[in-house]
């Protein structure tokens, strides 16, 4: 009879002890600073909202448009508080940064082609943010080529965010901005090499000619913004600029070419023939490469420094050998 009293006791105070280890936890986490992540089931975002969940030093607010999506419950199970986040809602969004402290913000040219839309969209946030006071905003910006280059060149997914990035800044938003160079991933969609049609090889058609263009992948980006808030002395009010490396058309060819095991060839064509291939988009890609060929300030050295495990191109296509065997 003693012995299981004892055993009881045991048990009671084994439990106290977990309820007590459970609201400690639960007290950690409601007094952490809270970082609202813009298109956290995305690309970008959803590397964001994983790096500072796995960095433990911020909670996670996850805005996206859909709660119930795959990517937000998967989200919501690592930890994050996923609520719905609308850019042309503006009340959804204002309801979605009050009481936190930062925020990392995301916009897309790609959804709607008007650079327009995305402007209106970043300066609504810029203003939200203002006026709750958020102590730190990273913002996926670009430069603005058309100013940059005093109208010569329009690079309507670049100049829209940079129009934002000026905002930001002159309306007093502590706010950095990273400038991410081209995605490796898109190496495996719409820059896949082509067969060619006059012999056994594939092309990539990226007029680059022999001038080294940045990459890095998305997926490496969330490491990268996670430290620049746990870095803000370092780096509030600057321009980020973030590349794993710089390669020609032809280098990442031969990439291509060791572990596809196919031969890649830099299809060496010229911006002007690029922008009359009659796609969506194309006069914007030829004048974004057009841009590229100006080297644009992306920094591999402080890019590494963020992310010490940071891929280059090689590397993230022998972690992706499953899709390049689908091209």
């Amino acid at each position: 009879m003693l012995e299981r009293e004892t055993i009881s006791a045991a048990v009671a105070a084994l439990r106290k002890v977990w309820l007590l280890h459970k609201l400690s936890l639960s007290s950690n986490m409601t007094s952490k600073r809270v970082i609202a992540v813009f298109g956290a089931t995305g690309a970008q975002g959803g590397s964001v909202a994983k790096a500072i969940l796995e960095s433990k030093q911020f909670a996670v607010r996850a805005l996206t448009r859909d709660v119930t999506r795959p990517n937000a419950r998967a989200l919501q199970d690592l930890g994050a508080e996923v609520v719905r986040g609308d850019l042309n809602d503006e009340t959804s969004v204002e309801a979605a940064l009050k009481g936190t402290y930062g925020a990392f913000v995301v916009t897309s040219f790609w959804d709607h082609f008007s650079k327009e839309k995305e402007v209106c969209q970043g300066k609504m946030v810029a203003d939200i943010a203002k006026r709750l006071g958020l102590k730190h905003v990273v913002y996926s910006g670009l430069e603005n080529v058309k100013r940059l280059t005093g109208g010569k060149l329009e690079v309507g997914h670049f100049d829209g965010k940079g129009e934002v990035e000026e905002y930001f800044w002159s309306i007093g938003v502590p706010m950095t901005s990273v400038r991410l160079a081209a995605y490796f991933e898109n190496f495996l969609t719409m820059w896949k090499p082509v067969e060619a049609s006059d012999g056994d090889y594939y092309t990539l058609a990226l007029p680059m000619g022999d001038i080294p263009m940045d990459g890095i992948s998305v997926a490496d980006v969330g490491t990268i913004v996670s430290s620049i808030f746990n870095s803000p002395a370092e780096f509030l009010g600057k321009a980020v600029g973030l590349s794993a490396e710089a390669l020609t058309i032809q280098q990442y060819a031969d990439v291509l070419s060791k572990s596809w095991g196919k031969e890649v060839r830099d299809a060496k064509i010229t911006p002007e023939a690029y922008e009359k291939l009659g796609f969506p988009g194309a006069e914007e890609l030829a004048n974004m490469f057009r841009f590229y060929h100006m080297k644009p300030d992306r920094d591999v050295k402080v890019t590494h420094r963020l992310n010490p495990n940071v891929r280059s191109f090689s590397q993230f296509i022998s972690d992706n050998q499953g899709a390049l065997k689908d091209l």
